[in-house]
């Protein structure tokens, strides 16, 4: 019992209480131990957390400038030469302009860009490449347009510090703004991508053309949409354009009343033109004359439209080659812009043009005149026009761009066609003697 009663309650007065101080002493020595350890690994966290955001935030800058197709001084050493005018000193023609040629991987954009840098200007070209039709065959013609010295930016006209870094290494004199969203019926498809292209696409890049220093002289295509429901031939300028008949028209309306604006406002010269059915060679797979041809020879029956009380539908169709001479004629004529950093000193020249061939043909001519040339007779379904937007017909008065520009087309129907065909068949590879394709 006293050996329980000194374990239990020890001789030596003060003991338990030191040995009790003692292990209240290691205790929170422990714990401080602990705690400064906890510290340390907070530390440790906080600082490696920092360090990984840091990197994760300058990989993924760097991932996004290295996945960016412009940028860099090679890449502005393209622009610049590009940009540059070739014609000779003294030239009967007068010095070379410098043009931005948006949508130039286009069918129009395309054929314009090299008429452009073969008369000596110099020529940048913006596309983004989209994939409304076939890109390969966008693709094609930018390797045409390279051939020739011209060189094509990958981007979106929606891309304004793209557009502004462009304008920073080239005090463009001039802007060929064909980049749109086309087509009629597409529009009941996607919508979306019309008020994209052809709406806020078109402000993005009149904001860069305004604060640009200097301005350029922007020339723009419109399109003979816009006379929609109008039943007045040949369609003048001074016709009514408030009744379209497609999203598409309503765009494009909705460009000229935009352009109009910033030309009121920023003293911008701009001149619209309103395209009549333009074909030819390196056009759009979407367009009745290509995508018949292509029918054809694959033996696949097409579809004719006919317009109310079995009327054919007509259109004025405009051969290319025409269209590029409006298309630089009115370049040429364009005047300067009045505007320095974003503000008007004084008042500066707003067009509208008819660009078309002023001859109507019906489609139902249009597909025997293919069926000639291609020696293939179409299998023909003839059905009556949906509404989907599309107009019985077209025709242009151009007698506005005749005396401003000294606008006049020479290529029939005819003539255009067979040079389409000729053009098609070389391009696709297709062997008459075995009716297939080389390249579809």
């Amino acid at each position: 019992m006293r050996m329980l009663e000194e374990e239990l309650y020890p001789s030596t007065p003060g003991k338990v209480k030191v040995e009790r101080a003692g292990a209240m002493s290691r205790h929170l020595h422990r714990c401080f131990a602990s705690t400064g350890t906890m510290f340390l690994w907070a530390l440790f966290l906080v600082a490696m957390t920092a360090t990984y955001l840091s990197v994760h935030s300058f990989v993924d800058t760097s991932s996004r400038y290295f996945a960016a197709s412009w940028g860099g001084l090679h890449w502005e050493r393209q622009i610049r030469a590009s940009a540059s005018p070739r014609r000779p000193p003294g030239s009967a023609k007068g010095a070379g302009l410098s043009v931005l040629v948006t949508g130039a991987a286009g069918f129009v954009g395309t054929h314009c860009s090299l008429a452009l840098r073969k008369r000596g200007d110099g020529v940048v070209g913006l596309d983004n490449f989209n994939s409304y039709y076939d890109p390969s065959l966008k693709k094609a013609r930018r390797a045409q347009l390279g051939s020739h010295g011209v060189f094509i930016v990958e981007g979106d006209i929606n891309d304004g510090r793209l557009l502004a870094k462009l304008f920073d290494v080239v005090p463009f004199t001039h802007v060929l703004h064909l980049a749109a969203q086309a087509g009629v019926r597409y529009a009941m498809e996607n919508p979306a991508s019309y008020v994209h292209s052809n709406i806020a696409g078109l402000v993005s890049l009149l904001e860069a053309c305004k604060d640009a220093d200097p301005q350029p002289a922007i020339v723009w295509a419109s399109s003979s949409s816009v006379y929609g429901l109008n039943d007045r031939v040949p369609f003048s300028e001074a016709h009514r354009t408030d009744q379209p008949a497609s999203l598409y028209a309503a765009t494009k309306k909705a460009g000229e009343e935009i352009t109009h604006t910033y030309n009121h406002i920023y003293g911008l010269s701009i001149t619209g033109l309103r395209f009549f059915t333009v074909y030819g060679p390196w056009g759009r797979p979407d367009m009745a004359y290509f995508s018949f041809t292509r029918n054809i020879l694959q033996g696949k029956p097409i579809t004719v439209y006919r317009g109310r009380d079995h009327v054919d539908l007509a259109r004025d169709f405009t051969y290319i080659d025409d269209i590029v001479r409006g298309c630089l004629a009115s370049l040429d004529t364009a005047g300067q812009s009045t505007g320095t950093g974003g503000k008007k000193r004084g008042p500066a020249p707003y067009r509208i043009f008819n660009l078309g061939n002023t001859s109507p043909v019906t489609v139902p001519r249009l597909v025997s005149i293919l069926e000639r040339y291609l020696r293939v007779e179409a299998k023909k379904n003839v059905v009556e026009m949906p509404g989907n937007g599309d107009v019985p017909f077209t025709h242009a008065n151009i007698s506005l761009a005749r005396e401003q520009l000294g606008y006049k087309p020479t290529t029939s129907l005819e003539m255009g066609l067979k040079k389409f065909v000729r053009w098609y068949l070389s391009y696709y590879g297709y062997n008459r003697g075995t009716h297939t394709f080389k390249n579809l």
